[in-house]
Protein backbone atom coordinates (compact mmCIF):
# COMPACT_ATOMS: atom_id res chain seq x y z
CA UNK A 1 0.00 0.00 0.00
CA UNK A 2 2.56 2.95 -1.01
CA UNK A 3 1.70 6.01 0.15
CA UNK A 4 1.77 7.92 -3.61
CA UNK A 5 -1.42 5.76 -3.87
CA UNK A 6 -3.42 6.80 -0.82
CA UNK A 7 -2.83 10.51 -0.68
CA UNK A 8 -3.98 12.64 2.32
CA UNK A 9 -3.05 9.97 4.89
CA UNK A 10 -2.41 11.19 8.24
CA UNK A 11 0.79 13.82 8.62
CA UNK A 12 1.07 12.80 12.40
CA UNK A 13 -0.20 10.05 14.74
CA UNK A 14 -0.50 10.09 18.72
CA UNK A 15 -0.12 6.52 19.10
CA UNK A 16 -1.05 6.82 23.31
CA UNK A 17 -0.56 4.64 25.42
CA UNK A 18 -4.34 4.36 27.28
CA UNK A 19 -5.22 7.16 29.96
CA UNK A 20 -2.16 9.52 29.07
CA UNK A 21 -4.60 12.59 27.69
CA UNK A 22 -4.89 11.40 24.26
CA UNK A 23 -8.97 12.18 24.38
CA UNK A 24 -8.22 15.45 25.90
CA UNK A 25 -5.82 16.23 23.03
CA UNK A 26 -8.20 15.06 20.55
CA UNK A 27 -11.16 17.71 21.67
CA UNK A 28 -8.76 20.60 22.09
CA UNK A 29 -7.07 19.59 18.47
CA UNK A 30 -10.32 19.90 16.83
CA UNK A 31 -10.67 22.81 14.25
CA UNK A 32 -6.91 23.33 14.38
CA UNK A 33 -5.86 19.87 12.78
CA UNK A 34 -8.08 17.21 10.84
CA UNK A 35 -8.85 14.26 12.98
CA UNK A 36 -11.11 11.52 12.27
CA UNK A 37 -14.80 12.38 11.83
CA UNK A 38 -17.08 11.28 14.56
CA UNK A 39 -14.74 8.74 16.29
CA UNK A 40 -11.68 9.32 17.96
CA UNK A 41 -10.12 6.19 17.61
CA UNK A 42 -10.01 4.40 14.26
CA UNK A 43 -7.57 1.33 15.58
CA UNK A 44 -7.05 0.97 11.90
CA UNK A 45 -3.64 -0.06 12.52
CA UNK A 46 -3.82 -2.50 15.19
CA UNK A 47 -7.41 -3.44 14.94
CA UNK A 48 -8.84 -2.91 11.60
CA UNK A 49 -5.87 -3.12 9.59
CA UNK A 50 -7.79 -5.93 7.04
CA UNK A 51 -10.96 -3.44 6.50
CA UNK A 52 -8.49 -1.48 4.05
CA UNK A 53 -7.29 1.82 3.59
CA UNK A 54 -10.48 2.69 1.83
CA UNK A 55 -12.10 2.37 5.33
CA UNK A 56 -9.78 4.42 7.42
CA UNK A 57 -10.17 7.10 4.61
CA UNK A 58 -13.23 7.78 4.60
CA UNK A 59 -13.04 9.11 8.42
CA UNK A 60 -10.92 11.73 6.93
CA UNK A 61 -13.34 12.23 4.17
CA UNK A 62 -14.65 15.76 4.93
CA UNK A 63 -10.97 17.33 6.04
CA UNK A 64 -10.38 20.41 5.32
CA UNK A 65 -7.23 20.32 2.90
CA UNK A 66 -6.38 23.03 4.67
CA UNK A 67 -5.53 21.21 7.82
CA UNK A 68 -3.31 18.23 8.61
CA UNK A 69 -4.75 14.76 8.85
CA UNK A 70 -3.83 13.27 12.16
CA UNK A 71 -5.66 11.22 15.04
CA UNK A 72 -4.94 9.47 18.12
CA UNK A 73 -5.68 6.03 19.38
CA UNK A 74 -3.95 4.36 21.58
CA UNK A 75 -3.63 1.36 21.25
CA UNK A 76 -0.85 1.61 18.32
CA UNK A 77 1.55 1.99 21.17
CA UNK A 78 2.25 -1.07 22.41
CA UNK A 79 1.21 -2.94 18.99
CA UNK A 80 4.46 -4.26 17.11
CA UNK A 81 2.20 -4.22 14.00
CA UNK A 82 1.06 -0.66 14.30
CA UNK A 83 4.15 0.63 14.63
CA UNK A 84 5.41 -1.44 11.33
CA UNK A 85 2.12 -0.74 9.47
CA UNK A 86 2.72 3.05 9.87
CA UNK A 87 6.26 3.09 9.21
CA UNK A 88 5.81 1.48 5.88
CA UNK A 89 2.09 3.01 5.01
CA UNK A 90 3.29 6.77 6.04
CA UNK A 91 6.99 6.92 6.51
CA UNK A 92 6.95 10.33 7.04
CA UNK A 93 4.72 10.35 9.71
CA UNK A 94 4.96 12.44 12.90
CA UNK A 95 4.35 10.59 15.74
CA UNK A 96 2.94 11.31 19.38
CA UNK A 97 3.88 9.47 22.47
CA UNK A 98 2.05 11.02 25.73
CA UNK A 99 3.77 9.58 28.94
CA UNK A 100 1.75 9.47 32.48
CA UNK A 101 2.98 8.11 36.06
CA UNK A 102 3.30 4.54 34.87
CA UNK A 103 1.23 3.37 38.33
CA UNK A 104 -1.04 6.10 37.84
CA UNK A 105 -2.14 5.56 34.39
CA UNK A 106 -1.96 1.81 34.72
CA UNK A 107 -4.49 2.11 37.86
CA UNK A 108 -6.69 4.63 35.50
CA UNK A 109 -6.58 1.96 32.90
CA UNK A 110 -7.75 -0.52 34.91
CA UNK A 111 -10.98 2.01 36.42
CA UNK A 112 -11.71 2.12 32.79
CA UNK A 113 -11.10 -1.59 32.33
CA UNK A 114 -13.76 -2.01 35.39
CA UNK A 115 -16.44 0.34 34.44
CA UNK A 116 -16.29 -1.33 30.41
CA UNK A 117 -16.66 -4.92 32.18
CA UNK A 118 -13.67 -6.14 30.69
CA UNK A 119 -12.86 -7.07 34.30
CA UNK A 120 -14.03 -7.87 37.19
CA UNK A 121 -10.38 -8.49 38.91
CA UNK A 122 -8.96 -6.56 41.62
CA UNK A 123 -6.04 -4.19 40.28
CA UNK A 124 -3.24 -6.52 41.93
CA UNK A 125 -4.52 -9.42 40.48
CA UNK A 126 -5.47 -7.82 36.88
CA UNK A 127 -1.81 -6.88 36.48
CA UNK A 128 -1.67 -10.51 36.30
CA UNK A 129 -4.30 -11.45 33.88
CA UNK A 130 -4.42 -8.96 31.26
CA UNK A 131 -0.99 -7.91 29.62
CA UNK A 132 -1.87 -4.45 28.37
CA UNK A 133 -2.83 -3.40 31.35
CA UNK A 134 0.99 -4.14 32.53
CA UNK A 135 2.76 -3.71 29.08
CA UNK A 136 1.08 -0.02 28.15
CA UNK A 137 3.20 1.50 30.97
CA UNK A 138 6.47 -0.40 29.89
CA UNK A 139 7.55 3.08 28.27
CA UNK A 140 11.21 2.62 27.79
CA UNK A 141 10.22 -0.77 25.97
CA UNK A 142 8.05 0.21 23.17
CA UNK A 143 9.04 4.19 22.74
CA UNK A 144 12.79 2.73 21.62
CA UNK A 145 10.56 1.15 18.90
CA UNK A 146 9.37 3.66 17.56
CA UNK A 147 11.62 5.89 17.58
CA UNK A 148 14.17 3.54 15.43
CA UNK A 149 11.51 3.06 13.23
CA UNK A 150 10.65 6.86 12.85
CA UNK A 151 13.59 8.69 14.09
CA UNK A 152 14.11 10.11 17.19
CA UNK A 153 13.50 13.49 16.09
CA UNK A 154 10.08 12.47 14.57
CA UNK A 155 8.57 11.07 17.34
CA UNK A 156 7.54 14.16 20.19
CA UNK A 157 7.16 12.06 23.99
CA UNK A 158 5.28 14.48 25.92
CA UNK A 159 4.82 14.26 29.44
CA UNK A 160 1.44 14.52 30.83
CA UNK A 161 2.93 16.23 34.93
CA UNK A 162 3.77 19.23 32.35
CA UNK A 163 -0.02 19.27 31.23
CA UNK A 164 -1.62 19.84 34.72
CA UNK A 165 1.49 22.19 35.20
CA UNK A 166 1.06 24.37 31.98
CA UNK A 167 -1.63 23.08 29.49
CA UNK A 168 -0.74 25.67 27.14
CA UNK A 169 3.10 25.29 27.03
CA UNK A 170 1.96 21.84 26.72
CA UNK A 171 -0.62 22.35 23.18
CA UNK A 172 1.91 24.88 21.91
CA UNK A 173 4.41 21.94 21.84
CA UNK A 174 2.49 19.70 19.58
CA UNK A 175 1.54 22.62 17.44
CA UNK A 176 4.87 23.27 16.76
CA UNK A 177 5.61 19.58 16.07
CA UNK A 178 2.86 18.75 13.62
CA UNK A 179 3.43 22.38 11.79
CA UNK A 180 0.09 24.04 12.89
CA UNK A 181 0.39 27.28 14.41
CA UNK A 182 -0.34 28.02 18.01
CA UNK A 183 -3.98 28.74 19.40
CA UNK A 184 -4.97 29.90 22.76
CA UNK A 185 -6.72 26.45 24.29
CA UNK A 186 -9.39 28.70 26.25
CA UNK A 187 -11.61 28.80 22.36
CA UNK A 188 -11.97 24.88 23.50
CA UNK A 189 -14.43 23.94 25.84
CA UNK A 190 -12.89 21.43 27.73
CA UNK A 191 -9.69 23.44 28.10
CA UNK A 192 -10.18 23.77 32.09
CA UNK A 193 -11.48 19.89 31.90
CA UNK A 194 -10.20 16.70 31.95
CA UNK A 195 -12.65 14.33 29.38
CA UNK A 196 -13.25 10.36 29.95
CA UNK A 197 -12.56 10.41 33.59
CA UNK A 198 -13.51 6.74 35.45
CA UNK A 199 -14.25 7.94 39.26
CA UNK A 200 -17.31 5.84 39.87
CA UNK A 201 -17.63 2.02 39.69
CA UNK A 202 -20.86 0.89 37.57
CA UNK A 203 -23.78 0.24 39.73
CA UNK A 204 -25.04 -3.02 37.34
CA UNK A 205 -22.34 -5.08 35.63
CA UNK A 206 -24.90 -6.50 33.07
CA UNK A 207 -26.07 -2.53 32.50
CA UNK A 208 -22.85 -2.15 31.95
CA UNK A 209 -21.80 -4.86 29.58
CA UNK A 210 -25.43 -4.09 27.54
CA UNK A 211 -24.25 -0.39 27.24
CA UNK A 212 -20.27 -1.11 26.14
CA UNK A 213 -22.23 -3.88 23.53
CA UNK A 214 -23.98 -1.07 22.50
CA UNK A 215 -21.86 1.41 21.97
CA UNK A 216 -19.71 -1.10 20.15
CA UNK A 217 -22.32 -1.95 17.93
CA UNK A 218 -23.38 1.55 16.65
CA UNK A 219 -19.63 2.15 16.16
CA UNK A 220 -18.95 -0.84 14.88
CA UNK A 221 -22.58 -0.12 11.84
CA UNK A 222 -20.98 3.74 11.60
CA UNK A 223 -23.39 5.15 13.54
CA UNK A 224 -20.78 6.97 15.24
CA UNK A 225 -22.28 10.66 15.93
CA UNK A 226 -25.52 8.39 17.66
CA UNK A 227 -22.61 6.78 19.54
CA UNK A 228 -21.07 9.59 20.68
CA UNK A 229 -24.56 11.61 21.99
CA UNK A 230 -25.00 7.94 23.92
CA UNK A 231 -21.74 8.33 25.07
CA UNK A 232 -23.37 11.88 26.65
CA UNK A 233 -26.70 10.85 27.35
CA UNK A 234 -27.91 10.18 31.02
CA UNK A 235 -28.71 6.53 29.88
CA UNK A 236 -25.25 5.94 29.59
CA UNK A 237 -24.46 7.64 32.95
CA UNK A 238 -27.69 4.94 34.09
CA UNK A 239 -26.06 2.21 32.91
CA UNK A 240 -22.60 2.72 33.38
CA UNK A 241 -21.64 4.09 36.08
CA UNK A 242 -23.80 5.56 39.80
CA UNK A 243 -21.34 2.55 41.50
CA UNK A 244 -18.99 3.34 44.17
CA UNK A 245 -16.18 5.56 43.73
CA UNK A 246 -13.31 4.02 43.23
CA UNK A 247 -10.64 4.34 46.04
CA UNK A 248 -7.18 5.09 46.12
CA UNK A 249 -4.75 2.67 45.10
CA UNK A 250 -3.18 0.35 47.55
CA UNK A 251 -0.16 2.23 49.12
CA UNK A 252 1.62 -1.28 48.86
CA UNK A 253 0.74 -2.52 45.45
CA UNK A 254 1.47 1.14 44.55
CA UNK A 255 4.90 0.76 46.47
CA UNK A 256 5.52 -2.75 45.04
CA UNK A 257 4.88 -1.09 40.66
CA UNK A 258 6.70 1.40 41.38
CA UNK A 259 9.61 -1.06 42.15
CA UNK A 260 8.79 -2.62 39.19
CA UNK A 261 8.77 -0.05 36.73
CA UNK A 262 12.06 1.66 38.03
CA UNK A 263 14.13 0.37 35.18
CA UNK A 264 11.71 1.36 32.75
CA UNK A 265 11.52 4.82 34.12
CA UNK A 266 15.36 4.94 34.30
CA UNK A 267 15.45 4.47 30.59
CA UNK A 268 12.75 6.94 30.21
CA UNK A 269 15.17 9.57 31.96
CA UNK A 270 17.58 8.74 29.54
CA UNK A 271 15.71 8.42 26.29
CA UNK A 272 14.19 11.92 27.06
CA UNK A 273 16.90 13.90 29.53
CA UNK A 274 14.51 14.64 32.33
CA UNK A 275 14.24 14.09 36.12
CA UNK A 276 11.25 11.67 36.65
CA UNK A 277 11.85 10.79 40.29
CA UNK A 278 8.13 11.44 41.37
CA UNK A 279 7.66 8.23 39.21
CA UNK A 280 9.73 6.17 41.23
CA UNK A 281 9.06 4.53 44.56
CA UNK A 282 10.17 6.58 47.63
CA UNK A 283 12.29 3.60 49.02
CA UNK A 284 13.01 0.23 47.60
CA UNK A 285 10.34 -2.14 48.08
CA UNK A 286 9.96 -5.63 47.10
CA UNK A 287 8.66 -6.50 42.99
CA UNK A 288 6.00 -7.11 42.11
CA UNK A 289 6.18 -10.63 41.00
CA UNK A 290 4.83 -10.48 37.34
CA UNK A 291 6.80 -13.23 35.54
CA UNK A 292 3.73 -15.44 35.70
CA UNK A 293 1.58 -13.19 34.31
CA UNK A 294 -0.94 -14.40 31.20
Amino acid sequence: MPQSSVPRLPRFIGVGPPRTATSWLHEVLKGHAALPQDRKETDFFSKNYAKGVDWYRSFFRDADPRLPLGEFSPTYFISDDACSRIARDIPGCRIICSLRDPVDRAYSHWRLMVRNVWTKAQFADALLKHNDLRESSRYAHYLAKWQQAFGAENVLVLIYDDLEADPQAFVDRICDFIGIERFPISTSPVAEQRVHLVPVAPKSLRLARNARNLMGWLHDHRYHRLANSFRQSALWHFCAERGEPFKPIDLEVETRLREYFRPEVEQVEQIIGRDLSAWKPPQPGCVLDLRTAR
